[in-house]
């Protein structure tokens, strides 16, 4: 009895991320997520390379069942190989990285390639199963018994990846096969939904509703539950011939690519009817691909239907100069140029309060500004000009008002200058006085013809 795939895909940012870093494809013979590892270096790029060269293997695999494995195996090789690529070209991506998870489909059975903490889950009967195993930190913890599932989800190095695609060495994906029947459900999801979500709630979902029903609400449980993190789910079931011939749903099933991968939307066919799964919550914002139209070139047979531009090579390819480029510059000059008044105003306005004694004109002056000389360029004036004669000072005292005396304000200056009048040397008179101790002498009396100013010795008369 020939399988079928009858298929949901969203994408979610979430409430905290500022941009989608999850990338996810589902189609007919093909269903994968990858979640982007990198933050800042990008790990968008990374999971959307991913997928591009993932999403190639959507077409009927033929052969043996081993073929399945060996087709994964080598997108998956192909995709790291591309990632390396990229950061070879530019190293500001040097260490982004990515899941991932695929699914491909042969009519029967799934292929899985699995590396990283995504997720492949299969609903069976109620029951719930974990096809993967995470190649985390944590999930080591898990093995050795040191902490529980539970206790793994609030772990500090939760987010700690072992193995991903892309970065340094090859990749050693976890490769197998699964076998199908009719009414299975298989999930593939991020760490968004897996890391807030368990086993129970994840069932209790799954369990009821379409694959657009499902994919809807665990987005949203996920995001209800606190998930920090971009959410991404795939949800498909495996449906008979029979069954999809009755679904006129199915009829107009078509490939969908969501997340990062999707940055390039498609604009609408004539005709088509709107996409879009899920409206309701968040004001629609989801990530999202409308659905895409399913006419595929018969000579070109990796192409994703309607695509004219593969989003990895549109995103590289060489954009035209946008327009009014020049105001950029002249905008960073002008922002240069206010930088430098503003730090010039500044010196400025600090220099005005500083203050030094000197001398000008032979008087002892205090001079606000700088103590310095830079040509071309006065960097102090004249503030006070005092009656203190730098002639009257010491040799010691007039060489430090000559090279200038620092003081710490205005006030400083003036006790400066009050300390220097205190020293400078008395004036210079031009008046005959007579020293002390001397003593003048007597005039001259009657008769007597001495003539000169000099005291004399008086002795007995002369006969």
């Amino acid at each position: 009895m020939s399988l079928r795939l009858h298929w949901s895909a969203i994408s979610d940012v979430g409430r905290v991320r500022k941009d989608n870093q999850d990338s996810g494809y589902a189609g007919p013979w093909l269903l994968t997520v990858c979640d982007g590892v990198g933050g800042a270096a990008r790990g968008d790029i990374a999971s959307s390379t991913a997928v591009s060269q993932l999403r190639r293997l959507d077409e009927q695999p033929t052969g043996e069942p081993e073929d399945l494995l060996g087709l994964v195996s080598g997108a998956l090789h192909r995709a790291h190989d591309r990632i390396n690529d990229l950061v070879d070209e530019d190293p500001t991506l040097n260490g982004t990285s990515t899941t991932a998870t695929v699914a491909l489909f042969d009519g029967r059975r799934i292929g899985l390639g699995h590396v990283g903490d995504s997720r492949a889950y299969l609903w069976r009967e109620g029951e719930l199963s974990q096809l993967t195993k995470d190649h985390t930190f944590v999930q080591s913890l898990i093995d050795e018994g040191r902490i529980t599932e539970a206790e793994s989800r609030v772990h500090p190095h939760r987010n700690l990846i072992l193995k991903a695609l892309g970065g340094p060495g090859d990749v050693d994906p976890d490769l197998f096969l699964i076998e199908l029947v009719a009414g299975d459900r298989l999930l593939l999801c991020s760490d968004g939904a897996s890391g807030v979500l368990d086993d129970a709630r994840l069932a209790d979902i799954l369990g009821s509703g379409t694959p657009d029903f499902a994919a809807v609400e665990l987005v949203r449980a996920s995001l209800e539950a606190g998930s920090s993190d971009n959410v991404t789910c795939i949800v498909s079931d495996v449906v008979t011939d029979e069954q999809a011939a009755g679904d006129p749903a199915y009829a107009e099933l078509e490939p969908m690519l969501v997340g990062a991968a999707s940055e390039l939307r498609r604009k609408p066919t004539r005709g088509a009817k709107p996409g879009g799964l899920f409206r309701g919550h968040r004001s629609g914002d989801t990530g999202e691909l409308d659905p895409v139209p399913a006419d595929v070139p018969d000579d070109v047979p990796f192409a994703i239907p309607s695509d004219p531009i593969d989003p990895e090579a549109a995103r590289y390819a060489p954009r035209p100069p946008r327009r009014l480029a020049w105001l950029r510059p002249v905008f960073a000059l002008l922002v240069l140029a206010g930088v430098v008044w503003v730090a010039a105003a500044a010196a400025w306005s600090w220099s005005q309060h500083q203050y030094f004694v000197g001398e000008e004109g032979g008087s002892v002056v205090i001079f606000r500004g700088l103590n310095t000389e830079v040509p071309g360029v006065s960097l102090s004036e004249p503030y006070e000009t005092t009656d203190v004669e730098v002639d009257r000072l010491s040799d010691f005292d007039a060489g430090k008002v000559r090279a200038g005396i620092e003081v710490d304000g205005l006030d400083d200056a003036r006790r400066a200058v009050d300390n220097l009048a205190a020293k400078q040397a008395p004036e210079q008179t031009t008046d005959s006085a007579e020293p002390a101790g001397s003593t003048r002498p007597a005039p001259p009396g009657p008769g007597s013809g001495a003539s000169d100013d000099t005291d004399t010795a008086v002795g007995p008369e002369s006969p």
